[in-house]
């Protein structure tokens, strides 16, 4: 099929691979990984395709009927690769234990230079796409009650196999509630 639509477009075939051993191609992957994980071999580096943000509501006086601005706080920047974190700490946000939290998220495959920590009061429609809300509820533990308000700061970690891992720590006894996302693309 894919020499068909290269044969349409007036462009040299593509040359069929051959492999031997296919039933042993993940074991062969995995082995070498486990070897580039000790350090010797060589490692070929990717990162997230996309920087991420959470929303936050602007801090303009309210008009009635109308829902406040939303700005962008960078929590995991473009190119982050798998196994690395960074902590967003020069911005703290208040959040009640034991009540559903809803954060506005966006990614953004344009914004390339953009660090973790990086505020956004306005962008051009094409530079952030509103991506699913994420739905946290904080757990009453480690002494504390529903209904307490916890000042905590955000931090993001890219795991392994991909998945962006929030979490919000207490500024006070460093205390952590965590939320996980995919952000590989869908194959």
């Amino acid at each position: 099929m894919i020499n068909l639509w290269l044969n349409d477009a007036d462009v040299e075939s593509a040359k069929l691979l051959e492999g031997s051993d296919l039933d042993l191609a993940v074991a062969s992957g995995a082995a070498y990984y486990g070897h580039v994980r000790q350090g010797k071999g060589v490692r070929i580096r990717g990162g997230i395709a996309s920087s991420y943000y959470v929303g936050i509501e602007s801090a303009m006086p309210a008009i009635p009927g109308m829902a406040p601005p939303m700005e962008a706080l960078c929590v995991a920047p473009f190119g982050m690769e798998e196994g690395s974190s960074v902590e967003v700490t020069d911005k703290e946000f208040g959040l009640i234990i034991g009540q559903p939290v809803h954060f506005q998220f966006y990614g953004s495959t344009t914004r390339r230079d953009d660090i973790a920590g990086t505020h956004l009061d306005y962008w051009r429609e094409d530079e952030l796409e509103e991506l699913p809300e994420i739905h946290v509820t904080l757990d009453a533990t480690d002494g504390r009650q529903v209904g307490d308000v916890v000042a905590v700061t955000l931090a993001a970690r890219v795991t392994e196999l991909g998945t962006l891992y929030l979490e919000a720590i207490a500024k006070d006894n460093g205390q952590k509630w965590h939320v996980e996302f995919d952000v590989r693309d869908e194959a």
